[in-house]
């Protein structure tokens, strides 16, 4: 299984945009949560001595990755924490709905140590889209920094 993630360029003038994609419905979402953790911070530079578990359980996928990437928002802001690495399954249920089992892993926002990008300020319904095709799911994310 493979993904990817790319910024965009001249999309949102006083936004952030990116696409991600993947060869499944978790590889989609474990590269547009990549290009979310790097929007706010180089996880390299960022420890891992925060954890936080998180659940959720949509119809739609695509709400459910709208949640799960608004989680990261929530987090960072709430806790005050950028992120170094996550897990995260996505499962469907035999009623259809997909649940989300998913851990962050981070550490308080230092800006001595940790290379900080952006301030994210939440997750856009502009422009956002979750599409399948064929055996490929793709994304399109707009972030407002």
């Amino acid at each position: 299984m493979s993904h990817s993630f790319r910024f965009l360029d001249d999309i949102a003038t006083a936004d952030l945009a990116f696409d991600a994609s993947g060869d499944s419905l978790q590889e989609l979402f474990h590269g547009a949560t990549c290009a979310v953790i790097e929007a706010m911070a180089d996880p390299s530079t960022v420890g891992s001595t925060w954890r936080k578990s998180v659940e959720r359980t949509e119809e739609d996928p695509a709400e459910l990755l709208f949640d799960w990437l608004s989680d990261l928002v929530y987090w960072k802001d709430a806790d005050g924490v950028v992120f170094s690495t996550f897990k995260l399954t996505i499962t469907c249920g035999d009623d259809g709905s997909w649940h989300l089992k998913g851990e962050l892993c981070g550490e308080s926002v230092n800006g001595l140590v940790q290379v900080l990008r952006n301030d994210v300020k939440g997750i856009t319904k502009h422009m956002y889209q979750v599409r399948q095709e064929g055996m490929r799911w793709n994304a399109r994310v707009v972030v407002d920094v």
